[in-house]
């Protein structure tokens, strides 16, 4: 394992540590953005950096289009997060994190999924492994 995927590893655990904290506080069954804010003062508390609702813009063929995707939240600048309050996490949940990743240039994200009644069964890593076009910085 290379120093950066350790790196990588323990930013990761953090903020699953931090995901913990926050269920265990709150608990499942509340919205979405309940959750992103808890999460906000969690990594805060923690003193890890992150951006919320993060505009993400939209190329096609080569063309900026005039709409943005907004992130949940961007962690140090490195690890996306896409938080989910639903019954079941489905494989779009886990194919819609990877388009934002590569959309971003982002090579990391956990999608969380807080309506459960044990977290653990709620965290998704995902990776993505394509290499990144010019310009965009993983």
């Amino acid at each position: 394992m290379t120093n950066q995927e350790v790196k990588d590893d323990l930013l990761s655990n953090k903020v699953i540590g931090a995901a913990l904290e926050v269920h265990k506080r709150i608990g499942p069954g509340l919205l979405e953005n309940i959750y992103q804010y808890c999460m906000v003062r969690e990594l805060a508390f923690l003193g890890i950096s992150c951006e919320v609702e993060t505009l993400l813009p939209v190329e096609y063929r080569g063309e900026r289009l005039p709409i943005s995707y907004r992130i949940d939240m961007v962690v140090e600048g490195e690890l996306l997060l896409e938080f989910k309050s639903v019954v079941k996490v489905e494989q779009v949940h886990k194919a819609q994190l990877l388009s934002y990743l590569r959309l971003s240039g982002l090579r990391r994200g956990l999608l969380i999924n807080f309506n459960v009644p044990f977290l653990r069964e709620g965290l998704f890593r995902i990776v993505n492994n394509y290499k990144p076009l010019p310009g965009n910085t993983p």
